[in-house]
C-alpha cells in the first residue's frame, strides 16, 4: 500500500480503516478526491475483521437504518466484484420455532421492508435443506437479500484495492494525536488535509473526546465461535427466534410483545447474556456463530464458556443437530449508544466524525461513508482545492 510523504496534502484524511473508514475513503475517490487513510494499526484487528460478514438488510431498523443496509449491500456487490472480494453466500433463513415468532414473520411480511422475502412452510424448509431437523420449527423467513463475505479477508482485500486502484494513501502503525486546521497531527508527523472524517470505531479518548462523552457511548464485547464443517451446505445465513426479538426491524412491530414475554420466561440466561444466535458458512465449510452482547467501558478480554454454551444450545434448537467442534474462539468490541444506530457530528465545519453503534458497520458502512463525505461536500469539500 501507499504511504504519505510529508509535503503531500489530501483533499480528505480519514482516521480509521475499519469499514467506516474505508467506506468513506471510497465515498471520496468516487468523487475525485485524493484521500489517506490514518490507522494505528498495522493490519485490520478491530471489530470489522472479528464478525460475519454478514451484511444484514432484513431486520435493520424501519427508517434511515434499513434504507442504509439496502444501499450498503448494493456497494458490497460492486466493490466485491471490482476488488475480487468472494461472496461466500447469499440470502437469510429466519427460522421460527414458536407461533408467537410466527406472528411476527407473518406482521414483518406486511410491512414494505419485507421486500425480497416470503415465508417457507417447514416442510418446504426441510425439503430444501433436509439437515434441518428442528422437529418444532413453525416457519422460515427466507431473504434473498443478504450478503456474506469473509471479513478476515474480505477488509483487508478492500484497503488494498483502494491503494492500487484508486491511489488512496495509508499510513499504518500511525496514531492521530489531534485534529488541526491544516489536517492532522499523527505519531509520524503532520498530514495536511483540507478535510477530515473522524471514523474511530470505539476509540473514544483521543479525538474529541470531551463532545463524544456527551453521547455516554460504551463498549459491547461479543463472543464468537468457528465450528468444524458439519458435513451440509447450509441454504443460506441462519437466524432463529432469539433475533426476532433483539433486531430492531421484527423487535420494534407490535406483534413481537408477546414473542418477547416468552422468551423473557423461557431463556432469561440468553437474554441475560444478550445471545441471539447467527450462523454463516466459510467457504471451506466451517461455521461462523455466535454472538452474545456484553456492555462496559472496558469489557474485560475473556471468553465465558457458560455463554458459549447458551450459544451452542440455541444452535441445537434451531438447526436440530448437535453443534459441531468447536475450533475457534474470540472476542471483539464495538462502539454502543443507548439511544442512537449510528452517530454523526460536526465538531468543525470540514470535520466529521462518525460511528456506527449498534454493531452493524458491515451492514451499513457503506451508506454511512456515503452521508459522512455529502455532507462535508455541502461545506465545499472539493478534488484538490478544500473549501
Amino acid at each position: 500500500m501507499t504511504s504519505s510523504n510529508p509535503s503531500d496534502r489530501f483533499d480528505l484524511a480519514v482516521v480509521g480503516a475499519g469499514i467506516v473508514g474505508l467506506a468513506t475513503a471510497l465515498a471520496a475517490v468516487r468523487r475525485g478526491l485524493r484521500v489517506a487513510v490514518i490507522d494505528r494499526d498495522a493490519q485490520a484487528n478491530g471489530a470489522s475483521v472479528r464478525n460475519f460478514g454478514f451484511i444484514t438488510v432484513t431486520g435493520q431498523e424501519r427508517g434511515a437504518m434499513w434504507r442504509r443496509a439496502r444501499r450498503s449491500r448494493e456497494v458490497w456487490s460492486e466493490v466485491a466484484s471490482a476488488a475480487g472480494i468472494p461472496i461466500v453466500h447469499t440470502g437469510l433463513w429466519m427460522s421460527a420455532r414458536r407461533p408467537e415468532s410466527l406472528a411476527v414473520l407473518e406482521a414483518f411480511m406486511a410491512t414494505d421492508m419485507a421486500e425480497g422475502c416470503r415465508l417457507l412452510e417447514p416442510a418446504e424448509a426441510r425439503r430444501r435443506c433436509p439437515s434441518m431437523a428442528a422437529p418444532d420449527l413453525v416457519a422460515v423467513l427466507e431473504s434473498r437479500v443478504e450478503l456474506r463475505v469473509e471479513s478476515r479477508t474480505a477488509i483487508p482485500r478492500l484497503a488494498a484495492w483502494l491503494a492500487e486502484t484508486h491511489g488512496v494513501s495509508f499510513l499504518r502503525g500511525t496514531t492521530a494525536l489531534t485534529v488541526e486546521p491544516w489536517g492532522v497531527r499523527t505519531s509520524r508527523g503532520p498530514v495536511r488535509a483540507d478535510h477530515v472524517a473522524v471514523c474511530p470505531g470505539d476509540d473514544f479518548g483521543v479525538l474529541y473526546p470531551e463532545r463524544l462523552a456527551a453521547h455516554a457511548l460504551t463498549r459491547c464485547k461479543l463472543q464468537m465461535l468457528r465450528l468444524a464443517d458439519p458435513g451440509f451446505r447450509l441454504p443460506a445465513a441462519l437466524m432463529s427466534d432469539l433475533g426476532l426479538g433483539r433486531y430492531q426491524g421484527y423487535a420494534a412491530l407490535p406483534a413481537a410483545a408477546p414473542l418477547k414475554a416468552r422468551l423473557a420466561a423461557e431463556q432469561p440466561a440468553h437474554l441475560r447474556h444478550g445471545i441471539h444466535l447467527i450462523v454463516v458458512q466459510s467457504a471451506d465449510g466451517t461455521l461462523v456463530v455466535g454472538d452474545s452482547h456484553h456492555y462496559a467501558a472496558t469489557p474485560d478480554p475473556f471468553s465465558l464458556e457458560e455463554v458459549d454454551e447458551l450459544i451452542r444450545e440455541e444452535f441445537r434448537a434451531a438447526l436440530g443437530i448437535e453443534p459441531p467442534a468447536t475450533l475457534e474462539r474470540w472476542t471483539g468490541t464495538y462502539a454502543s449508544a443507548a439511544d442512537r444506530a449510528v452517530l454523526i457530528e460536526a465538531p468543525d465545519p470540514r470535520v466529521r466524525v462518525a460511528i456506527v453503534t449498534c454493531g452493524a458497520g458491515a451492514s451499513t458502512g457503506f451508506a454511512l461513508g456515503e452521508e459522512v463525505v455529502e455532507s462535508l461536500l455541502s461545506t465545499g469539500l472539493s478534488a484538490g482545492g478544500g473549501a
